[in-house]
């Protein structure tokens, strides 16, 4: 009976045992996958200052590889999208005096009754709104004012939303991609996108560009595969939105010059996405020089030597013998674009 007892004993122990064994084994297969995960995954870095492009970018990869936005981020985007588009007409309308414009005679007090409007509480509940944007839109004055919107700090996209008026104030409207890719949000604090392109799993980090976003750059430096700089090429002559006495390519070189001479990136390859590249050609055709943003500029307003000289200017404080530095060119708006260039050159690059 006894000698019974102890091998039913020993048998339980032993099967405890097989369990233990099998339990550690899996725990350690489970281990070693997560391991090789970890070592495969590409953790791309997208860095720049504000308004470069940089959540367009992102935006951009949303749409081609996680199917794009539910209907709680199209929402979002819809107040962001009506909000803005009263706040930017209002900026053009108060611009008109530092311009020195004037209204035709008929829109001046409906002007005045459009900058009583609130921005921040604005509903296109009825037509009267929506009338009164579209008229002013038609007042040359103001089409005159969206030519000097740089000045303004207007985005490019702005005439976009006055010309798709009527669309955007639908009490039932809905955000199309395109709408969405259009609509400047300020990236506060860190942004991420986990999302696989052939097995292959990628994480993309991106980061305010604000100069007060900036100090949490460093928390994101650990293990980086792939910096991607933003540059925005169109806007070599305008000025900051924090603090008009700046040149915004100046500070996008400062800032990248110093970003490359960052000890965590030293060997780390760099691409640099020049975006914007169809306003930038829009602005050399119309004579506007690279002498607005460079002094040392002595070429020809033309698009391929302000092309070359930009790009030169970047990479020159990149190269080392450690690294190597990519140079693309885009619109960020441009699906298709976007994807070509994360498709056969950005991913191939790490």
């Amino acid at each position: 009976m006894g000698n019974r007892k102890n091998k039913k004993k020993k048998k339980q122990k032993e099967l405890e045992r097989l369990k233990s064994i099998e339990r550690n084994r899996r725990i350690e297969e489970s281990i070693q996958k997560e391991s090789e995960k970890y070592e495969q995954e590409v953790k791309l870095l997208i860095l720049g200052t504000g308004e470069s492009g940089k959540s367009t970018f992102v935006k951009q990869i949303q749409i081609v590889y996680k199917s794009g936005f539910d209907l709680a981020f199209k929402n979002l985007f819809k107040t962001a999208i009506q909000m803005n588009l009263v706040l930017h007409t209002k900026i053009l309308v108060m611009g008109m005096e530092k311009l020195d414009l004037e209204f035709e005679t008929e829109n001046e007090s409906l002007a005045k009754d459009f900058l009583e409007v609130e921005e921040t509480i604005c509903k296109f509940g009825s037509d009267e709104l929506k009338e009164t944007i579209k008229t002013l839109w038609q007042d040359p004055g103001l089409k005159k004012a969206f030519e000097n919107r740089s000045i303004l700090q207007v985005p490019d996209t702005h005439s976009y939303y006055l010309d798709n008026i009527d669309r955007i104030t639908k009490r039932k409207y809905v955000p199309t991609d395109q709408d969405i890719l259009y609509c400047r949000i300020p990236t506060t604090g860190v942004k991420v996108v986990d999302f696989y392109v052939n097995d292959v799993p990628w994480k993309i980090v991106d980061v305010g560009g604000q100069r007060s976003e900036r100090r949490k750059w460093i928390h994101q430096f650990d293990d980086v595969t792939m910096i991607l700089y933003v540059v925005a090429m169109s806007e070599y002559d305008q000025d900051l939105y924090e603090d008009e006495t700046v040149n915004r390519m100046r500070e996008s070189l400062e800032l990248f010059k110093s970003t490359s001479k960052n000890e965590y990136f030293e060997k780390t390859d760099c691409s640099i996405l020049f975006n914007k590249y169809d306003i930038f050609q829009e602005k050399i055709l119309k004579g506007i020089s690279l002498k607005k943003c460079f002094d040392d500029f002595d070429g020809e307003v033309d698009v391929e030597v302000s092309k070359d000289f930009i790009t030169k200017k970047f990479s020159s404080f990149a190269e080392n013998e450690h690294r190597k530095v990519y140079n693309y060119f885009s619109c960020g708006i441009d699906t298709e674009n976007i994807k070509s260039v994360f498709d056969n050159r950005l991913r191939f690059n790490r």
